[in-house]
């Protein structure tokens, strides 16, 4: 096989895929990423100024690229969405179900986190974490699988995370003379509950030309204080947490050609922190 032939796996010239969550932190990678391996993708998210920005910014630079304001709870609004796509570039080949409530324990956000002891944690929160975080995957699979099964060909990529492999390790949480934070108990089991999703969708497609995938990133610094960043990267076997653009690749492979033989799978890209 020559080099070229191994490039050309990785070609999305003439696909579309669809990005949830694509004004976040890894949403926003991945949309970059589609498009500068030539998909055409459409930007989807709750913050609609701030998907229009992403799809803005892909566009100036050449790149093909529209933007979808979503609720991923709700099925007329993920109806819409899908159609958006298929209105602007004509079929839908990729789902990336990137939208997630993730509580954030960068520095701006911490104070906010001494909630989440299980034995207190609200019911309502508990709804709508599941709602987004499991329902919205099963919602956005249910709308953008309606054309692939026209197409006879589509990918579905879940975002999971380690904590749906492992318990968290709530000392990393910790900080001396604060009240104690908690990763609350909504994460690892949705996270868990996306990896079992994945797993229906690629049995249930089975001898068709659809596939599903789980990528787990680990850890992935966005303005985290010194402490956490270094209990973290204990942890990693690389020891380090990842950069935002180190999960890219991973995304890249899942939704070419280049993964044509993979289904039910999860790809863990953690620098290693799950091989302990």
């Amino acid at each position: 096989m020559r080099m070229s032939d191994i490039f050309e796996k990785f070609n999305m010239n003439g696909q579309v895929a669809l990005v949830t969550g694509a004004a976040g932190l890894l949403g926003r990678q991945f949309s970059r990423t589609l498009a500068q391996a030539g998909a055409a993708v459409v930007a989807a998210d709750l913050n609609s100024a701030a998907v229009e920005q992403v799809a803005a910014e892909l566009q100036s630079e050449g790149l093909q690229a529209a933007a979808a304001q979503v609720d991923v709870t709700d099925p007329r609004s993920t109806a819409a969405m899908v159609e958006t796509a298929l209105k602007a570039f004509g079929r839908l080949d990729v789902l990336v179900c990137s939208a997630a409530l993730d509580p954030k324990f960068d520095s701006a956000n911490q104070s906010s986190q001494s909630a989440n002891a299980f034995e207190t944690y609200p019911l309502e929160a508990w709804r709508q974490a599941v709602d987004v975080n499991l329902t919205g995957l099963f919602l956005c699979a249910q709308a953008a699988v309606k054309p692939m099964i026209a197409q006879d060909h589509g990918v579905i990529i879940n975002i999971c995370s380690t904590y749906g492999l492992v318990g968290p390790d709530q000392r990393l949480y910790e900080r001396p003379g604060q009240p104690k934070q908690y990763k609350p108990v909504f994460y690892s089991v949705t996270k868990a509950g996306v990896l079992g999703l994945t797993r229906y969708l690629a049995t249930y497609y089975a001898g068709t030309g659809i596939r599903a995938n789980a990528l787990t990133p680990g850890g992935v610094y966005n303005q985290h204080d010194e402490t956490f960043t270094k209990a973290y990267s204990s942890r990693a076997v690389l020891g380090r947490m990842a950069r935002q653009d180190e999960m890219n690749g991973a995304i890249l492979f899942l939704a070419s050609d280049a993964s044509t033989y993979m289904t039910g799978a999860n790809l863990v890209v953690d620098g290693g922190w799950t091989a302990w």
